[in-house]
């Protein structure tokens, strides 16, 4: 009795040294050729190993539909919403639909939504969010990428890096330290920093850039103090620090609705911004245009990282991570100069 285990196509793709993705490509079809050299290795590791294509896989990558789907962590939140705006756009100009859902970082949610494109046969799809750093919820969320990447649709992700897909990765760690050498050359010298939750990869990024930016000067931050990632977290976290009564001279949030949050906080306490303490950001989202004193923050090209993420979930091809540099906009939040 031959009790050896069907070959599968994780094995021709582990073979032939590319993505799942690619091999499906190959084998089961689909709008996205990969290239001559490519197919020519998944096809020879396929021989060598005696696989036999799945009919049924076959049949689905040639029947995708011309459906989108947008997965975000939460669509009330303006960073959020401007790449969202930006993938829809380039979906329009490209004659396709739009699905879109929030999973209120719910990695089970997530999965399940992302399982649920697949079925309908989605030709592409964008999660937008954060990475997390639980090692279990990545494991689960990479199989189910795999899975929906082997069905032959595309799949882009931002703020998620480290998974088998297309990857936009804003440069939070730098855009962050750049901050801090900038605060530090306005004269200010003792920071708290609102470094919001402590799961998320992105909060984490931007906290540890600050501080090494404040370390080239010999600094370190005055208090960390974790919120929620929401305005309201950055209102509590801003009021825990005024009760804590530290000389500070700047409040650093990770993400400006944070930082707006704490500015609220802070005039309800009647503590003058700048004149008392500054408040800084991090995104530049549309919002901040209706707020004064105007926040000083770390400015992201939000539309254009989510246009790019639908170009890579359309076109396909091996995984790549493209990275989006960040800038700095001092305004009169830190007393600008």
């Amino acid at each position: 009795m031959n009790l050896r285990a069907p070959v599968t196509l994780l094995d021709v793709a582990q073979r032939a040294g590319v993505s799942v993705a690619t091999a499906s490509r190959v084998l089961n079809g689909g709008d996205r050729v990969p290239r001559p050299e490519l197919q020519e290795r998944v096809r020879a590791a396929a021989a060598e190993l005696g696989y036999t294509p799945n009919a049924q896989a076959q049949a689905l990558a040639k029947s995708s539909t011309n459906v989108v789907g947008i997965l975000v962590h939460d669509i009330e939140d303006p960073y959020f919403a401007a790449i969202a705006n930006g993938v829809m756009r380039a979906a329009d100009e490209r004659g396709l639909l739009v699905m879109m859902a929030s999973t209120f970082r719910d990695a089970d949610r997530e999965i399940a939504y992302l399982s649920s494109l697949r079925a309908q046969r989605a030709r592409a799809a964008v999660m937008i969010g954060s990475r997390r750093t639980d090692a279990e919820v990545l494991a689960r969320t990479a199989v189910e990428i795999e899975t929906f990447l082997t069905s032959g649709a595309g799949l882009a992700l931002v703020s998620q890096s480290g998974m088998p897909a297309h990857t936009i990765e804003p440069d939070n760690r730098q855009g962050a330290a750049d901050l801090a050498r900038s605060l530090v050359g306005q004269g200010l010298r003792r920071f708290g920093i609102l470094s919001g939750p402590e799961n998320l990869a992105t909060a984490r990024d931007r906290r540890a850039g600050f501080a090494e930016g404040l370390a080239e000067s010999g600094l370190e931050p005055v208090a960390v103090l974790p919120g929620d990632f929401t305005r309201d977290g950055g209102h509590s976290a801003a009021e825990e620090l005024l009760a804590r009564k530290l000389e500070l001279d700047c409040l650093f949030a990770v993400n400006d609705v944070m930082a707006v949050g704490a500015m609220s906080a802070l005039r309800s306490r009647g503590v003058d911004v700048p004149g008392q303490l500054g408040v800084a950001g991090f995104d530049d989202i549309a919002t901040l245009r209706d707020v004064w004193p105007g926040l000083t923050t770390v400015r992201l090209p939000l539309e254009q990282m989510g246009r790019r993420a639908l170009e890579l979930a359309v076109e396909g091809g091996e995984p790549k991570t493209e990275t989006f540099s960040a800038e700095v906009v001092l305004r009169d939040s830190t007393g600008k100069r």
